[in-house]
Order: C-alpha cells, then sequence, then structure tokens
C-alpha cells in the first residue's frame, strides 16, 4: 500500500455531456495535445458513462496539488482545456470534483505458468 505522504497525487474529474461522441473524442485529444508536456501532470483519460449515454468524464492525474494549482491558475489552463469546455456539464452544481488520493494497491503482475 501506498500513503499519500508518498505519492500526494492529485485527480481532477471533469463532466461532460454531448449525445454525438466523435466531437468529444475530437476536442479531448486537442485538448490533450495542447497539454503535452504540461509540469505535473501525469496524464489524462476519457471516459464514457455506461448508465447515461450522453455522459462523459475526463479524469486527469496530477503529481500532486500544487503541481495542479501552479496550472490551473497559469495563463497557458484556459487555453488548453478550451476545446472541452463547450461540453461541460453545467447542470450539476459543480462541472468537477478533485480528489487527493490517500491510499493505492499497485496492480500485480499476471502469473504466467509454462506450458499454458
Amino acid at each position: 500500500m501506498t500513503s499519500e505522504a508518498a505519492s500526494g497525487a492529485v485527480e481532477v474529474v471533469l463532466y461532460h455531456l454531448s449525445d454525438e461522441p466523435d466531437p468529444v473524442l475530437d476536442a479531448y485529444h486537442e485538448a490533450s495535445r495542447r497539454m503535452a508536456g504540461t509540469v505535473g501532470l501525469l496524464g489524462n483519460k476519457l471516459l464514457h458513462t455506461l448508465g447515461e449515454p450522453s455522459g462523459y468524464v475526463v479524469v486527469s492525474r496530477w503529481s500532486g496539488w500544487e503541481a495542479f494549482t501552479a496550472w490551473e491558475k497559469g495563463a497557458a489552463h484556459k487555453e488548453q482545456t478550451a476545446p472541452l469546455r463547450q461540453f461541460r456539464d453545467t447542470g450539476r452544481d459543480r462541472p468537477f470534483e478533485i480528489y487527493r488520493e490517500l491510499a493505492h494497491y499497485p496492480a500485480e503482475p499476471a502469473h504466467v505458468t509454462e506450458g499454458a
């Protein structure tokens, strides 16, 4: 188990809505290209909500709170995320959530038996 003190990772979840998946996917790829090389950004992913056909979330993983807030307050933030902004789910009280990792277990490697 890894503790928060060791990792301090932060995940940001942004909620989006669209009846058409292709424009969301295109916007996600463009925003991701714009964010390439951002200090502290460990990666991001686009997920489609199975229970809501028009629902999408973008989850970005950051090295820590300080890296995320430095980026968020920086001049490049709004330009980098602009492609996705039109899809933001404004029907929610907050169209995003921020989570700090408290603990995690890394995946165990799969064991392969010889002759299988």
